[in-house]
């Protein structure tokens, strides 16, 4: 392994990929937290539930819809321009989303400019991806795909660490809300100027390669999608474990809300600096919780089974949310949050490995791009519940006692679906590992 990614490391055309990757999520992670600062923490906004449930559908829903249909487009573009020109486009659309943050302007408009750089975004990220094998050889394909996302999810993370950094060193008020989304465009452009390293056609697609009609292409693309859930809703196990973690997905969203109001209303004397420090805090130890289920998960599954794991933790989530979320305090919220995030993640590793090992290799990659969609739609569909429900402060302990029961549930359908696996399995083959893989 070590071996293999020293030989990526001297591939010239991998090197200026994943330089290119590297700022534009640095960029994302920028722009995401100076939106989060801007609607959240803004002394002069009367931040509402619902306005972080518009920063969310704004955020998540264009990645989650386009997704499936980037394919079509980048088989007829030079990915290379799609890097370039992708790039710069939102560059300049940050740039202009920071004017109008210092402008004052209507919601309306801010919204319409974040939504155009995260509907960009979209083709961007498909853009790479795709264009990995063309600068990797098949034998290292794999360990590249691990590295990769990998290392843009850091440079994210590290984008929005050093955005929240900016703004307590900024001046005015307007100028601190505006800072990161500034710093986003001109890291966006820097990107786009890394693309150029590159020759045009050396990401693809190969020149003169036939293509379907656009309108054929996308319309083949929406018959796959529904061929993927025809064959999803075949297969219960997959199909049920991907409902249970859509639920704790909607689970986590709804939290994640009530979080950011409690930082900005209620553990704090309503002062921007604090709310975000808390809030960055918060988000580190939910990341922490992430790395956590990382570890443990391979070992757990393992020792319990893929779906006994989920259960477990669904299980943690249901006894601790109440227990550590009903009195509203920050150092319980802290722990929570670093619950959530070995919940959340554990329970995403699990869901991975049962469709991986259900799904017909035919079918996976228009199951993966359902799922992909799920994930996102629960986490806005539990913002605009938080919408709802959420008092202004984000105390609320009807909807805490809500999302435990539905852990609870969660904990339940997991355990059953092993119990099952487990029957039929023994049923078929007596002797062979309960999870080892099976097509329901």
């Amino acid at each position: 392994m070590t071996s293999d990614l020293r030989v990526l490391l001297r591939l010239s055309g991998f090197r200026r990929l994943m330089g290119v990757r590297l700022l534009s999520q640095f960029a994302d992670g920028l722009f995401q937290a100076g939106l989060a600062a801007y609607v959240v923490f803004s002394p002069e906004e009367q931040t509402s539930s619902a306005d972080i449930a518009a920063a969310m559908a704004v955020l998540l829903l264009p990645y989650s819809l386009l997704g499936p249909f980037a394919g079509v487009l980048l088989d007829r573009l030079r990915r290379r321009q799609v890097l370039l020109h992708g790039s710069l486009l939102r560059g300049g659309m940050a740039g202009v989303t920071s004017a109008l943050v210092l402008a004052g302007t209507p919601h309306w408009m801010f919204y319409l400019c974040a939504l155009l750089v995260t509907a960009v975004n979209r083709f961007v990220l498909a853009a790479l991806s795709a264009s990995l094998p063309r600068v990797v050889d098949a034998d290292r394909l794999l360990m590249a795909n691990a590295l990769s996302p990998t290392a843009g999810t850091l440079a994210a993370t590290t984008g929005a660490g050093t955005a929240f950094v900016a703004q307590f060193v900024a001046g005015s008020q307007g100028g601190r809300d505006a800072t990161a989304l500034l710093l986003a465009a001109l890291v966006y452009v820097l990107a786009g100027l890394a693309a150029l390293s590159m020759n045009r056609s050396l990401l693809g697609p190969p020149e003169g390669a036939p293509t379907p009609r656009l309108g054929t292409a996308l319309a083949d693309t929406a018959r796959g999608l529904a061929a993927g859930l025809r064959h999803l809703g075949a297969r219960p196990r997959a199909s049920w474990t991907l409902g249970a973690l859509a639920v704790t997905r909607f689970c986590y969203g709804a939290l994640f809300v009530t979080l950011l109001m409690l930082a900005r209303f209620s553990w704090t004397d309503g002062g921007e600096e604090d709310g975000m420090a808390l809030l960055g805090l918060a988000v580190a130890v939910s990341g922490a919780g992430f790395f956590v289920a990382a570890l443990l998960t391979p070992a757990a599954a393992a020792r319990l089974g893929a779906l006994r794991w989920f259960s477990a933790c669904a299980l943690l989530a249901a006894v601790l949310v109440p227990v550590l979320g009903l009195g509203f305090r920050v150092v319980p919220g802290l722990i929570a949050a670093f619950v959530l995030g070995l919940v959340s993640q554990g329970t995403k590793i699990v869901t991975d490995t049962v469709l991986q090992s259900s799904i017909d290799d035919a079918f996976r990659g228009r199951v993966f791009s359902l799922y992909d969609m799920l994930f996102n739609i629960a986490f806005v569909a539990a913002a605009g519940l938080a919408a709802l429900v959420l008092p202004h402060d984000g105390r609320s302990a009807a909807l805490v006692i809500a999302v435990a029961a539905l852990y609870a549930a969660t904990a339940v359908t997991a355990h059953r679906l092993h119990a099952g696996a487990v029957s039929r399995e023994t049923e078929t083959a007596p002797g062979l590992s309960p999870e080892r893989p099976t097509t329901p």
